[in-house]
Formats: C-alpha cells, sequence, structure tokens
C-alpha cells in the first residue's frame, strides 16, 4: 500500500484532489499517466521559452499549472500561474529570469511523486549549470564593453557569439547554421568593414528573414537611420541602454525569425 504522507509532508493536498478523483485508486492511476507526460511537457515549455515564443509558452505552462492543481500541487501551480501571466504578457525577462526556478521546483515535486508511486527516481541533472542553449545570438560591435555587457546578460540563455567588425560578423554567418541564429545585433560605425557593409550581404543573400537583424548605434542623425531603415532590419536601440532595455530588444528581434 502506497504512504500518503509521502505526499501530504511535501505540501501536496491531497484531499483537495479527492473532490475531483474520488478515491486513491483513481487518484493514483491520474497520476502516474500524469507522469509519463510532464517531462514531455516541460521540454515543449522551454522550447518555446528559448524561441521567445511567450504565446505557445503561456499555453504550455497554463496546461502544467492545470495539472498541478488538479493533482493537489497547489504551490507548484502558483508558480505556473506567474509564468502563464508573464507569457501572456509577453515579459520575456521574467519568464527567462525564473525559469531555472520553476524547472527545479518542478523536479522536485515530480520526485515526490515518484517516491509516493515506487517510481525509482534518477537525479535530475543541475539546471544551474546547464542553462546556455544551443540557439544563439550575435553581436556585432567594435566595443569589447559592449559586446562583454550583451554577452553576459545572455550568457545563461543563449550562445553569444561576438564579432569586432563586419568582416568578422560576415564569416560568422558563412559558417554557423541559420537556424541556429536567433538574431543579430548590429553597430553601424565600425572600422575594416562596417555595418551597411553586412546590410547590403545580407540583402544580396536575402539572409533578413533567416537572421532577424537589430541595430545597436550611438548615431542619431535622421540621414543614417533612413538609410539603415531602407533595410528590413527590426529595430534600433540607442546606446547607452540598459540590460531591461536589451532584454526587450532582444525579445522583438528573435520574435521576427522565421
Amino acid at each position: 500500500m502506497k504512504d500518503v504522507s509521502i505526499l501530504t509532508n511535501n505540501g501536496v493536498d491531497v484531499q483537495k484532489s479527492l473532490e475531483l478523483f474520488g478515491d486513491m485508486e483513481t487518484y493514483d492511476q491520474m497520476l502516474e499517466d500524469f507522469l509519463k507526460e510532464v517531462d514531455g511537457k516541460l521540454k515543449e515549455a522551454k522550447k518555446y521559452k528559448e524561441e521567445a515564443d511567450m504565446a505557445n509558452y503561456a499555453v504550455m505552462v497554463h496546461s502544467l499549472k492545470s495539472d498541478c492543481k488538479y493533482f493537489g500541487l497547489f504551490h507548484l501551480a502558483d508558480i505556473f500561474f506567474e509564468h502563464e501571466k508573464a507569457g501572456k504578457s509577453n515579459n520575456f525577462y521574467y519568464v527567462t529570469d525564473h525559469f531555472d526556478e520553476l524547472i527545479e521546483e518542478t523536479h522536485r515535486m515530480v520526485n515526490v511523486l515518484k517516491r509516493y508511486m515506487g517510481i525509482e527516481v534518477l537525479e535530475t541533472e543541475n539546471v544551474s549549470q546547464n542553462r546556455t542553449s544551443n540557439k544563439t545570438i550575435i553581436v556585432v560591435d567594435d566595443s569589447n564593453i559592449i559586446r562583454n555587457f550583451i554577452q553576459k546578460i545572455f550568457a545563461n540563455q543563449y550562445s553569444v557569439a561576438i564579432a569586432s567588425d563586419g568582416e568578422e560578423a560576415i564569416s560568422l554567418i558563412a559558417n554557423t547554421p541559420h537556424e541556429d541564429i536567433v538574431c543579430m545585433f548590429l553597430d553601424l560605425n565600425m572600422p575594416n568593414v562596417d555595418g551597411f557593409q553586412v546590410l547590403e550581404y545580407f540583402k544580396a543573400n536575402n539572409l533578413f528573414t533567416a537572421v532577424p537583424v537589430s541595430l545597436i548605434t550611438g548615431i542619431d542623425d535622421q540621414y543614417t537611420l533612413d538609410r539603415a531603415f531602407s533595410y528590413p532590419i527590426v529595430d534600433v536601440l540607442k546606446k547607452p541602454f540598459s540590460e531591461m532595455s536589451i532584454r526587450n530588444f532582444a525579445l522583438k528581434t528573435i520574435s521576427q525569425k522565421k
């Protein structure tokens, strides 16, 4: 006979759950199905997060929130609800900042459920040490400060490839699978090969739909900006910028990837 105290001692409201399922036999049967599906749902949520697809992310965490409520996991359901709200409001910053906490708490409670069900509990990977996605942001700027600042901001979410001028940027684009690049941040005023030459390369090779490009620049004269917007770039972010502004800028840019 299963030991229900494993659940109750870990905050699972079994009695509330039985208002839905009626008896422990049914609860156990439904719980078995949930445990078969939860890892797949988490992987889907992670995929949508990495693609900055907040609409589908919100749908997936809503589903997980409902599952948690069914089985009396109300604390975990509240965490999923906060992520659902963030997804619906396009708050990519909140989602990425709190995603690892969500995964860790979900793994902890899944292991509690598995112990109750008598299923062998495997060690879960330490997500805090494995955060980096294989999706890549390319940062092209001749300022080492700007490159390092952006690299630090996104280091736990994306692979960040850096280039100090347009020539290095074109080489990166040519040698990185385009499906792995979520966006490129491009400065205009650089030595050797400047930003406009990179934009010309994109135009000549029809790359703007495959790799969304946004500009990060200190230039503010209207002629240069009008010239930049003659290309199908996503947007322009003026220097200096804050961590919040570059995160929101990334969300907007990444969302344009086809």
